[in-house]
């Protein structure tokens, strides 16, 4: 399985990103996490209704060069390398689905679930009782295993939203512990 890594640094936010900064604004409380953060953009949105924000990212020169300057940064597999339970966790999901993981930022593997059920078991600990695990999805990955998967976790899963695109729809998902 060949990874590959943009050195440039450079992300910029797409439409799924825009898509879940409509749902996630709002969210309110004392911590917050941004697993895959990227450009920043959902990291620094949390920013303004969470007291503590951390946003992740597996690639170093992403981190390093965020378009959304942000603070608390780990370069770390999902959140492999954090010891702490946050009351909002977020997730843009690499979903695509892949024979192979050639762009680490967009490619999920089979059926878009390989890469995210990784992340599902990186966070899952890390989500407060009372807390929630809110992703984006797309229509091109297997929805239905993810929300199974997270439930065999221990997560009560629904679609809050979706939204139409060209060649795909895009859907949020909120779990929260049961």
């Amino acid at each position: 399985m060949h990874k590959k890594f943009d050195t440039s640094g450079e992300y910029e936010p797409a439409e799924d990103t825009f898509f879940m900064a409509e749902h996630v604004e709002k969210e309110k409380g004392k911590s917050a996490l941004d697993v895959g953060s990227g450009s920043g953009y959902l990291t620094k949105l949390l920013s303004k209704n969470f007291s503590f924000v951390v946003g992740t990212d597996i690639n170093y020169p992403v981190l390093q060069n965020q378009t959304y300057k942000t603070n608390n940064l780990i370069c770390c597999n999902g959140s492999d390398a954090i010891n702490y339970k946050f009351d909002l966790i977020i997730c843009n999901l690499p979903y695509l689905a892949t024979d192979e993981i050639l762009d680490i930022a967009t490619d999920g593997g089979e059926e878009g679930f390989e890469i995210p059920k990784k992340i599902f078991d990186s966070v899952y600990d890390k989500i407060k009782s009372t807390g929630k695990f809110i992703f984006v999805t797309s229509s091109l990955s297997n929805v239905q295993k993810l929300i199974d998967y997270a439930q065999q976790l221990g997560l009560k899963s629904q679609i809050i939203a979706k939204k139409k695109l060209f060649f795909e729809e895009l859907i949020l998902v909120e779990s929260t512990k049961i």
